[in-house]
């Protein structure tokens, strides 16, 4: 089985505008709802893949409810905690352009509330894999990641973990299966300049050492790096195609990587697929959908 955590789900709404202008009425050319959140998306990902998942995490309010509903109609699991008070975020994502994103608050979570998240971690069984993506908000302890990867010691599972900054790096002693910086979250790191290829490689190696068993490197119009716990660094670039939005590429990267391993046990089929899937979200209004994902998979396979 496989389960995705979002601490902080949300609802996107998507607003497509002609040269945005400040200070004045702008009508959108069309919008957009979506129900999300990075370990969400991955779930939609896989589910078009045709791998089942569990969506884990917290939802509040009117708009909670709205979440775990629409994610339940495309055929997702959802094993949520619901919280008494506030309501799960709204995000404003404009797009005129360039992608503009106004995130809204996460509701509180207590201790009594992630107790019961704590709980629901026993369902996983050896062999699951568990993807945790995103940072956790600022309502949640800062260590919750820690919490997580300590309530999954002793088992024999798979964990995915999406994060950036400090709550990465904090995590990297619990080694997970798989980290997935992009190319800004890795110079963040080290403070550098990865500019030159071999710099990538360092840094990914660095955290390798760190303890992550895989580190994969998004690096947009360039590819993406594997570099991988069988001791090989694998490059690919890009495919060509036309970027409609970034909006949960990466995410769609993460779920194509972990649905090639988990079929095929093998990393050149998982990063190509995880290539595809990213890109084929990239290329395509809304999250990748699969007839495209073969399309590129196929491409991908050529490189």
């Amino acid at each position: 089985m496989i389960f995705t955590v979002t601490l902080n789900p949300s609802i996107d709404y998507i607003i497509h505008v002609d040269g945005l202008i400040n200070g004045t009425v702008n009508r959108p050319l069309k919008e957009e709802y979506r129900f999300g959140g990075k370990g969400i998306n991955i779930s939609y990902v896989l589910a078009e893949l045709d791998l089942d998942s569990t969506a884990l995490g917290f939802v509040a309010g009117f708009t909670g409810e709205a979440i775990a509903k629409g994610i339940r109609s495309e055929h997702i699991k959802t094993d949520f905690i619901r919280l008494d008070e506030g309501i799960s975020r709204m995000n404003i994502k404009i797009l005129s352009g360039d992608e503009t994103e106004i995130n809204g608050l996460a509701p509180q979570v207590d201790e009594a509330a992630l107790d019961s998240f704590m709980k629901k971690l026993g369902q996983v069984q050896d062999g699951d894999t568990v993807i945790i993506a995103g940072n956790a908000p600022e309502t949640m302890p800062d260590d919750i990641y820690e919490r997580i990867l300590s309530a999954l010691c002793g088992k024999d599972v798979r964990v995915v973990l999406d994060a950036s900054g400090h709550q990465l790096l904090n995590c990297l002693g619990f080694r997970p299966f798989l980290i997935k910086p992009n190319l800004d979250e890795l110079a963040e790191l080290f403070d550098s300049d990865l500019s030159m290829p071999e710099a990538v490689e360092f840094s990914a190696a660095q955290l390798q050492m760190m303890g992550a068993q895989n580190v994969l490197v998004s690096m947009g119009s360039k590819g993406a790096m594997l570099m991988a716990a069988d001791g090989r660094c694998r490059r690919i670039g890009a495919v060509d195609g036309k970027a409609v939005s970034t909006i949960g590429a990466g995410d769609s990267m993460v779920a194509g990587f972990v649905a090639g391993y988990e079929l095929k046990r093998n990393y050149d089929i998982a990063l190509r697929l995880g290539c595809a899937c990213g890109s084929a979200t990239a290329f395509m209004p809304g999250l990748a959908k699969v007839d495209l994902i073969e399309k590129l998979f196929s491409m991908y396979m050529k490189l």
